[in-house]
């Protein structure tokens, strides 16, 4: 089975939102954020879609797709903010910003997902 989101008003296909994290910090820390926000979530709906975390030479990368824009704000508010808080105390900040792509393209078939 294929996923396509489309708009219920007008029936187009919805584009998800995706992201790229690029963080200058050790491996480390994501894996003590990540373990957090696993525990914390559960089977709670956040309208993620893709979640990929990867070691690079100068730290770790994260790249998301999320349904919308609005679910990765909401996921990062109440969520991953007070897990990175959790970790790191609560003024940490682990990287600048993430920039966001158009993803033109995604199946995870297991999943029975294509965008």
């Amino acid at each position: 089975m294929f996923l396509l989101r489309l708009c219920a008003a007008d029936h187009t296909l919805l584009m998800p939102y995706s992201l790229i994290y690029d963080v200058p910090a050790p491996i480390e820390a994501y894996d003590a954020v990540h373990a957090t926000i696993m525990a914390a979530v559960g089977d709670i709906e956040t309208g993620m879609l893709l979640h990929i975390g990867r070691p690079t030479e100068t730290g770790f990368q994260i790249i998301e797709v999320w349904e919308s824009k609005e679910h990765s704000d909401r996921f990062g508010r109440e969520i991953a903010a007070p897990a990175i808080a959790k970790a790191f105390g609560p003024d940490a900040q682990i990287g600048p910003p993430p920039v966001e792509f158009e993803l033109r393209g995604l199946v995870v078939p297991s999943a029975g997902l294509a965008i």
